[in-house]
């Protein structure tokens, strides 16, 4: 690998501090020639297990940085827990997400929204309270209508249990009728 001192678990985490995708993918497929027949369940450990020295996992690491093309390659790894809490706030990604955000100057937020996004897509449970009782949405610059509203649509989404239609897929796909309404 790249750094031959270190270790996967460093690696992992040093690629997701600096949005480092070429790194990542020499992780895995450094582990996958390693271990061909069991590759998927080694990652899958790898990135649920590998934590920072305070404690944050890998996907806080990519989200607190804002890292959103090693966040989503992770995400797409089979068996990535998408909820653990780190150790000092007992955060969520999706929280540390919002800090993410909010580390933004206003007129940069948009550009820190998929972070969140791809984090509420992946099945982050934007219900999830830390140490202090808080949702990622109480986190959120109240100036942030915008991440405001995405935050409280993936809560009520949730707690409808997917029964929300979604108007904009709805859109894309043609309208809401079914091919039967079209006679």
């Amino acid at each position: 690998m790249a750094d031959e001192g270190a270790s996967p678990r460093e690696l992992v985490l040093e690629a997701a501090r600096r949005n480092n995708t070429d790194l990542l993918q020499e992780i895995f497929t450094e582990i996958h020639k390693s271990y061909s027949s069991t590759a998927e369940d080694r990652i899958a450990e790898l990135l649920n297990t590998a934590v920072d020295g305070i404690g944050s996992n890998v996907l806080h690491v990519a989200a607190i940085n804002g890292s959103y093309e090693v966040l989503d390659a992770l995400l797409d790894q089979a068996g990535v827990e998408t909820d653990p809490l780190d150790r000092l706030e007992r955060d969520t990604p999706l929280h540390s997400a919002v800090r993410y955000v909010n580390s933004l100057s206003a007129a940069d937020w948009p550009h820190g929204h998929p972070i969140v996004e791809i984090l509420i897509d992946a099945g982050c449970d934007p219900r999830s309270r830390n140490k202090a009782k808080l949702r990622p949405f109480d986190l959120v610059d109240p100036r942030n209508s915008e991440l405001r509203g995405l935050l409280q649509k993936a809560e009520f989404q949730m707690m409808a249990g997917g029964d929300v239609v979604n108007e904009d897929e709805e859109e894309e796909e043609g309208g809401a009728g079914s091919a039967s309404d079209e006679g």
